[in-house]
């Protein structure tokens, strides 16, 4: 049961550890190990960049997000047993500092290595020092004496001779040194306005294979699973297995305009059902369906191919009329508006469903977890989840508010959560790992599926899990 398993953090954001762990995944793949990519916090974007890393051809396994405000520390902690049972290696990369957190530490990349049991790998920038990284080195091995810094890999060293100076460095304040990786500009991952350019055209393959082999030459990759070799034996985890349940059949718009998705959410929807994807971009036809999930992604680099797929358009907008159960989350509801404006001012037609417009133009960053509170007393949970977004709506004509929105810290906020018919839509993506009975919920509110002795129709219902009214 011994397994490598670590979490790749740093001092601060930009030092390289996204760039590490994509040339780490790799290399472990190319070793004939299936390595399984995990992501602290709520991006979506890095976890996607993980699975195309840690694929060797389609035997990849897809990158999982591990959120201690958008879950509790058991659901944490049972994930992420869960997940590496098919895996040879787990791999989690840390957000921002190793210590930053919501609340000083709370929720922090520190928190989730105590959590889980597993060594810390850091990532140093060593552009411009030499001995000094023994303090900082000495620092974070001591500030946390729950935490295990078992190695360190210095980022930006251009030469051995440079390097041994902080290997001297690592040896006098007891941390491991595990190579060094030379700056190199063809290892740069494309970056769009947005975080991360996922698009197909991006050249990520080409990036990570270079990514990989400029790492190999400078990084001691046997040293580094070795140390970070532990025990996985766990209670088996409870989280309720996926494909287990219900009959809805729930139609998930995934394509190169559409692909935001928490691998745990698609996991969940299994339980209620059948998932059919389809593409909003390519297909002209919506499948017959329960529950039409329109995701998070990058609709308005494809506008123009999404205004042209009028019968997708019209087919969707007539499924809202009607009453079909639909949940749209951020590029998802863009496209549910009835214009999207790019950047460079062309106005697309979109479903026309919402009333409203989006622009992408004199936008700013709108970014932060969120709290979501339902107007409907049926539903009396809270749900959690993120907002990071560039787009803005620039008509919002007088759709029904469905919920209201508060920061981390309890501050409300003006971040729409609307309703039209039994159409949900917000710019937050929400996160179901521990409100497994949400999907439940919103099927609930379609016409052929009514809410049966109060509780929301899933298979779930049957393990205790379905929220009762």
């Amino acid at each position: 049961m011994q397994k490598p398993a670590f979490l790749l953090a740093a001092p601060a954001s930009g030092t390289g550890k996204t760039t590490l762990a994509l040339a780490l995944l790799r290399l472990f793949a190319d070793r004939g190990l299936r390595p399984r990519p995990f992501k602290c916090g709520p991006d979506y974007l890095d976890t996607c960049l993980h699975t195309l890393a840690a694929a060797r051809g389609d035997d990849g396994l897809a990158g999982i997000n591990l959120d201690l405000f958008m879950a509790g520390e058991s659901h944490v902690r049972e994930l992420f047993r869960k997940k590496c049972t098919d895996a040879d290696a787990a791999v989690v990369e840390g957000v921002m500092g190793l210590f930053d957190g919501a609340v000083r530490s709370e929720g922090s990349s520190a928190s989730i290595a105590k959590l889980l049991g597993i060594p810390v790998i850091l990532v140093v920038d060593a552009g411009g020092a030499a001995y000094s990284v023994a303090a900082l080195l000495y620092g974070f091995g001591r500030f946390d004496p729950g935490l295990r810094l078992a190695g360190v890999i210095f980022n930006r060293v251009n030469s051995a001779s440079h390097y041994a100076f902080l290997e001297d460095a690592c040896r006098d304040v007891g941390v491991e040194p595990l190579g060094y990786v030379p700056d190199n500009q063809a290892m740069k991952v494309p970056e769009r306005y947005l975080g991360l350019d996922i698009s197909p055209d991006a050249g990520h393959e080409a990036a990570i294979a270079a990514m990989a082999e400029h790492v190999r030459k400078t990084v001691d990759i046997d040293r580094l699973l070795h140390i970070a070799s532990v025990d996985m034996r766990r209670p088996e985890p409870r989280l309720h297995e996926a494909g287990n349940g219900g009959d809805a059949v729930i139609a998930v718009a995934r394509d190169e305009a559409f692909n935001f998705l928490y691998a745990e959410n698609l996991d969940l929807l299994a339980e209620y059902g059948r998932l059919e994807f389809f593409s909003p971009l390519g297909d002209g036809r919506l499948p017959d369906a329960d529950m039409l999930y329109l995701a998070g992604g990058y609709p308005e680099l494809f506008a123009g191919r999404l205004s042209r797929n009028a019968s997708m358009r019209a087919e969707i907008a007539a499924y809202c009329r009607r009453g079909g159960v639909v949940y749209a989350e951020c590029g998802g509801m863009m496209y549910l508006a009835g214009t999207l404006t790019d950047r460079e001012g062309r106005s697309h037609s979109m479903c026309g469903v919402l009333d409203m417009d989006i622009s992408m133009q004199d936008s700013r960053l709108h970014l932060g977890y969120r709290k979501v509170k339902l107007h409907d007393t049926a539903y009396g949970r809270e749900l959690r989840g993120h907002e990071f977004h560039y787009s803005r709506i620039i008509r919002g004509g007088s759709p029904e508010h469905a919920a209201s929105v508060a920061s981390a810290r309890d501050k409300p906020l003006d971040t729409g959560f609307f309703r039209y018919r039994n159409t949900f839509a917000s710019y937050i993506h929400l996160y179901w790992g521990e409100t497994r009975d949400f999907p439940g919920y919103l099927l609930s509110q379609g016409p052929a599926r009514k809410v049966a002795d109060g509780v929301f129709p899933s298979r779930a219902a049957s393990s205790g899990m379905a929220n009762k009214k």
